[in-house]
């Protein structure tokens, strides 16, 4: 069996430890022994947000250099054939709090309990967030008619309010419009918005959210791997 050196590139070191950590903890949790050399390289894949440690090696193996240009009057090359479903680079992994965050919807996509926690708090707000659309102006009636829909606990006053408080949704003073924040979600938050759209399995009603309008309102490191 030879060896290649495979490098790769940590963007967040305090990410990467956690989820290398956690990993670890479960192992010793499970009375399992330490992980031999190819396990910890599939541990530390898993970690960058790779399914194993195969899909680390395809993805840090350079690129093939693009073919020449066609001669003129030569047949056009066919285009590119879509990624199927499998074929897609895993979602990144979930942090702690986002795991957490994610346990607090259905499978229907609804939000069925208010967290306890701040830092869960502030990721369920970007779900909520999706509901709305940016290219319009909401009264406060459509915003509850959307909210509503979008929780199983009766509450959506407090969503409302949070989703202003995380400034998600802004309004006029006499909160007679509001209006989508054009905000752009962290990487824990859209790791969390990918998990939350694939466990909407069932079909159920859909959260309403394009409404009628409102009368009178305006529209680097590097290690060595087994190669077989």
């Amino acid at each position: 069996m030879s060896r290649t050196p495979l490098a790769f590139t940590v963007a967040d070191a305090t990410t990467f430890a956690r989820h290398l950590g956690r990993a670890l903890a479960d192992r010793h949790a499970a009375g399992q022994r330490p992980p031999g050399h190819v396990e910890l390289l599939n541990l530390m894949a898993r970690a960058l947000g790779h399914r194993n440690l195969q899909a680390l090696q395809a993805d840090a193996r350079p690129a093939k250099a693009a073919p020449a240009a066609p001669a003129v009057g030569a047949a056009k090359a066919l285009p590119a054939a879509p990624l199927a479903e499998q074929d897609r680079p895993p979602p990144a992994a979930l942090s702690a709090h986002a795991r957490k965050a994610l346990m607090q919807f259905d499978s229907r996509g609804r939000l069925i309990r208010w967290p306890n926690k701040f830092a869960v708090q502030r990721l369920a707000m970007w779900v909520l967030w999706t509901h709305f659309d940016g290219r319009r102006i909401y009264t406060e009636r459509e915003v509850n008619r959307i909210l509503e829909a979008a929780n199983g606990f009766g509450d959506h006053v407090t969503l409302r309010r949070e989703l202003v408080n995380h400034k998600l949704l802004q309004r006029k003073s006499d909160c007679s419009e509001y209006r989508k924040v054009a905000a752009r979600p962290d990487d824990e938050a859209r790791a969390l918005l990918t998990a939350w759209r694939a466990q909407r399995r069932m079909p159920g009603p859909r959260v309403p959210r394009e409404l009628p309008p409102a009368t009178g309102a305006a529209q680097t490191a590097v290690v060595s791997s087994p190669v077989a």
